[in-house]
């Protein structure tokens, strides 16, 4: 075995969805630095096009494609221009998330309910479904969900959010069952508090993000950098005899 190329992807097919920011950024900017042709998606096409841009001005391989995972015919559609563009898929990133009520469960308004469970877990469902059918075909392939540790215990007031991050753990688990003898590896990683955008009615206050990371065996927020490893390590030849795991990336948070 070549250690050296473990973490190569050259020739690879990447697709993160959620790329254009936050994580999903990060995430993207990585695979492109190790040699993968990315696409960078999210709902907006100009968003979505800056990064592309930004990583093709440093030398990488990047296209942008918008879609709104949760709706079915925009993942058909983008799976469909991947097949034409591409003619393969290797690696499946679903980073893409919303977490729009913060409140006691039981007053989750319907609107609320239903945006996050489209976007957080049909979303993620139908990519992998559309994802897996090609994978199939081609002879394998790895995806990579981006959970969270509200998955494992309710954050504070996210019930719904919790809710869904919990079922994507189950989902991770489903598809490397059903898909493992075709050569597909599903795995997920479940990051803490990390500071993005969606993340910052904790980050930005300075004193209450203190008083809950003081608390941390890592005492800090993290940022998407920090999660760029374990997808990484994931979706690559390394993680070769790993899948339906959970990588729990917290600062040790729930330790």
């Amino acid at each position: 075995m070549d250690y050296t190329k473990l973490l190569d992807f050259t020739d690879k097919v990447v697709f993160v969805s959620g790329s254009s920011r936050g994580i999903g950024e990060a995430v993207v900017r990585a695979f492109a630095a190790n040699g993968a042709s990315v696409i960078v998606s999210s709902r907006d096409q100009a968003a979505c096009e800056k990064v592309a841009e930004s990583i093709r001005a440093s030398g990488g391989k990047a296209q942008a494609k918008a879609a709104h995972a949760g709706r079915m015919e925009d993942v058909e559609a983008v799976f469909d221009w991947i097949k034409n563009e591409y003619g393969r898929l290797d690696v499946l990133v679903n980073c893409g998330g919303t977490n729009p009520f913060y409140g006691l469960i039981g007053d989750t308004p319907e609107a609320a309910f239903d945006k996050t469970i489209d976007v957080n877990l049909k979303g993620p469902f139908y990519l992998s479904a559309q994802a897996v059918k090609m994978m199939k075909a081609q002879g394998g392939g790895a995806i990579v969900n981006v959970a969270s540790i509200n998955g494992i215990t309710p954050g504070h007031l996210q019930g719904i959010y919790s809710m869904t991050k919990c079922a994507m753990i189950n989902m991770t688990k489903a598809y490397a069952r059903e898909y493992g003898h075709d050569g597909i590896r599903v795995n997920a990683i479940c990051p803490g508090l990390v500071d993005t955008k969606m993340t910052a009615v904790f980050t930005a206050n300075e004193d209450m993000l203190k008083s809950h990371t003081d608390s941390f065996p890592i005492p800090r927020a993290g940022v998407p950098d920090d999660m760029v490893g374990g997808v990484l390590y994931l979706a690559s030849d390394a993680a070769a005899f790993t899948t339906g795991t959970t990588l729990v990336m917290d600062g040790g948070h729930i330790a």
